[in-house]
């Protein structure tokens, strides 16, 4: 498994500047992992690249 030092994790395009809703996400290819980058050890959701692809659609139409 890799370690979460190991991923490039990138800030939402819809963060704002202030930094207090934030979300970072590190896509792979087997998972797409999220996490709150106010608390970078905080627990991470993981979910396939499928699922991914489809939160990201249904966010967009919303």
């Amino acid at each position: 498994m890799t370690s979460t030092d190991e991923r490039t994790w990138f800030k939402s395009s819809y963060s704002g500047s202030d930094g207090d809703a934030c979300i970072e996400v590190a896509k792979g290819a087997v998972a797409v992992h999220v996490r709150d980058s106010k608390d970078q050890l905080s627990p991470e959701l993981a979910v396939t690249p499928v699922a991914w692809d489809h939160f990201i659609t249904f966010a967009r139409e919303g």
